[in-house]
């Protein structure tokens, strides 16, 4: 199996997963793999994520644009470029729209987790006895200046384990497509955790 069916079968897999938890309704969320140096496979435009197959990706370079290929790239390309722009050691984005990623962003300015276990699937935390802070972004559809601001915050911030957009959902990475599954999954119980607490 080439690197790319790989890639492919790993983010179709992600996919089944997501939808079957109800985080990536109808087309909503983007998943991308890191192919290299200067490209990346990413989910066409228009896509449901959780029937996904190989003809729903493309290739296209670190600025966003299809290398042969006839399908659309996603409205939100942009934010996997600047996030493989931004970390040499970033081998994979996945983007989710659940209930309560998008609940919580429309809430609150940053998400504020502490004391949970699963804490310690994010980067350089070891123990359960840590604080982090999720930030949260204005939702802009000028896509090029929202990934601005999110770099500008991830250079300020290099800590920052993920970041959600208001009313829109979640962006998470990680080394390669299996560690960036299992940030999602511990983010998305710790914000399920957390809407549960805020709505008693």
């Amino acid at each position: 199996m080439s690197r790319d069916a790989t890639f492919a079968q790993q983010l179709i897999d992600a996919g089944r997963l997501f939808h079957r938890r109800g985080w990536v309704p109808a087309t909503g969320g983007n998943f991308s793999a890191r192919r290299g140096a200067d490209s990346m496979l990413i989910t066409a435009s228009g896509c449901h994520k959780g029937e996904l197959t190989d003809a729903d990706f493309l290739v296209a370079d670190l600025e966003g644009r299809p290398i042969d290929n006839t399908r659309k790239a996603s409205y939100e390309t942009l934010l996997h470029c600047q996030l493989y722009r931004y970390g040499a050691d970033i081998g994979a984005v996945l983007h989710t729209h659940s209930i309560a990623n998008t609940v919580l962003s429309r809430r609150l300015n940053s998400v504020h987790l502490a004391g949970y276990e699963l804490l310690k699937l994010l980067p350089g935390i070891t123990t359960h006895d840590a604080k982090v802070d999720v930030p949260v972004f204005e939702n802009d559809q000028d896509i090029a200046r929202l990934a601005a601001t999110v770099d500008g915050h991830l250079r300020r911030h290099p800590q920052t384990p993920a970041y959600l957009i208001a009313g829109h959902g979640l962006y998470a990475w990680g080394e390669n497509v299996a560690q960036a599954r299992w940030r999602v999954e511990a983010l998305e119980f710790m914000f399920e955790c957390e809407l549960h607490s805020k709505s008693s």
